[in-house]
């Protein structure tokens, strides 16, 4: 009986529209109700999943973001990625990819990295004469590469959930993170070449040493976040 006003509640909220967190929680509620369990075991339960030591590591990533972005840590990367391979072809596009990989290491999230690299990076890759699907996929597809560089937030939650060492695991991403963001790089060299896209000029190698320590702290943050 039961299981009836478990799935019964959840299929006629569905049916009626209802989002689906609110139709997952009304059918929960009503199994306990129709269960004769007591109400108290709610915020029991509640409480019980979010006492995890290790997830207070994610509010403490998102504020170092936030921090380190409002002060001018994105225009630093984007300027240090810039200066590293701006000067091939299809360079912003590649600047793009290399920003997300260095950026990765400090926001540990995919939706964070589009955000702030995006408004940046995609209005200026149109006024340098990419098109405006190449320049917003390649900043949608790079971004994918920040949960896979440490730190990273859904490794966190998958270590709190199953008990495996969240310090294992961002040593073991790292290696593949790289990897796709270099393989990022080739494809959009390939585009690039085949459609024209330009190049910029070589800036010569005082900027390259002049970005990477305007940047030096920024870079620095995912061996300290790894070590710490």
């Amino acid at each position: 009986m039961e299981l009836f006003w478990l799935f019964g509640t959840f299929l006629i909220t569905l049916a009626l529209g209802v989002p689906v967190a609110i139709c997952l929680g009304l059918a929960s509620l009503a199994y306990i109700v129709a269960s004769g369990m007591p109400l108290v075991i709610i915020p029991q339960r509640m409480f019980a999943g979010i006492d995890v030591f290790v997830l207070l590591c994610i509010p403490g990533f998102i504020l170092a973001g936030n921090l380190m972005n409002g002060g001018g840590i994105t225009e630093r990367i984007i300027r240090f990625a810039n200066a590293l391979v701006g000067w091939m072809r299809g360079g912003l596009g590649m600047t793009n990819v290399a920003g997300s990989m260095l950026f990765g290491g400090i926001s540990g999230t995919a939706v964070a990295d589009a955000a702030s690299l995006g408004s940046v990076l995609i209005p200026g890759m149109k006024k340098s004469g990419y098109p405006a699907d190449f320049s917003a996929a390649i900043t949608a597809a790079s971004s994918t590469v920040g949960p896979m560089i440490p730190p990273s937030v859904p490794m966190i939650i998958v270590g709190a959930l199953s008990g495996i060492s969240v310090g294992q695991m961002f040593l073991a991403g790292a290696i593949p993170g790289i990897l796709m963001g270099v393989g990022m790089m080739v494809v959009c060299y390939i585009i690039s070449v085949r459609r024209d896209f330009p190049r910029q000029e070589w800036k010569g190698v005082r900027e390259l040493v002049a970005s990477f320590f305007s940047a030096f702290w920024a870079i620095a943050m995912t061996a300290l976040i790894v070590g710490g």
